[in-house]
């Protein structure tokens, strides 16, 4: 399966990191090995001293498609979770300066905490969902998926033309603004409408 995310999705976020607004989906990956279920305890890797967290709505991809038409998109996905896109920001603002892909920084082990899935039949409209991610009990993100560049089904439209999706793919949809570090101690949750659907600890 692929981990598939989408970066600078809401300009607020872009606006923050002082980048510039896409044209088009920013696309990269990361390998199954960055998955971290179940709500186990991250290890603070000790090649940053900046690490930073991204709160994303994730879609699960349901089957196999190719060129998918954006009208037919809903139907490759019938649930969704929430997640953390972890980054190494000192380690991707030096990839950056050099013009170098990022994937040191947000493909490494452990890198893409998730949630269970959800049906996506229980929320009214996945396009003005309500989410956020608490640090230590203080909410450091909040977002509404409203507020995206790219839809959820215009991403996969997108995305299909380039790779086959396929059953079990996991889609990461873009951070709100309020990215920040975390410490070792620091207890996590991420919450969609109001739901607690993830929690783990930073050790």
């Amino acid at each position: 399966m692929k981990i598939i995310c989408i970066g600078r999705n809401y300009v607020d976020h872009i606006h923050e990191l002082q980048n510039a607004i896409p044209e088009d989906p920013v696309i990269f990956q990361k390998p199954d090995t960055a998955l971290l279920k179940d709500n186990s305890p991250f290890y603070y890797p000790d090649f940053t001293q900046d690490l930073h967290h991204e709160v994303e709505i994730v879609v699960k991809i349901n089957k196999m498609g190719k060129n998918i038409d954006e009208k037919f998109a809903h139907k490759y996905y019938n649930e969704i979770g929430i997640g953390i896109d972890f980054t190494a920001r000192d380690l991707q603002s030096k990839l950056k300066s050099k013009g170098l892909p990022w994937e040191l920084a947000k493909a490494f082990d452990g890198s893409a905490p998730i949630s269970e899935f959800i049906p996506k039949t229980e929320f009214a409209d996945l396009q003005n969902l309500n989410f956020h991610l608490d640090v230590n009990g203080q909410t450091r993100q909040q977002g509404n998926t409203s507020l995206m560049l790219f839809k959820i089904d215009y991403i996969i439209s997108f995305i299909s033309r380039f790779f086959t999706l396929k059953t079990g793919d996991l889609l990461f949809t873009g951070t709100p603004k309020g990215v920040s570090p975390v410490k070792v101690g620091d207890t996590l949750t991420a919450y969609i409408e109001g739901k607690k659907m993830l929690e783990f600890e930073v050790k």
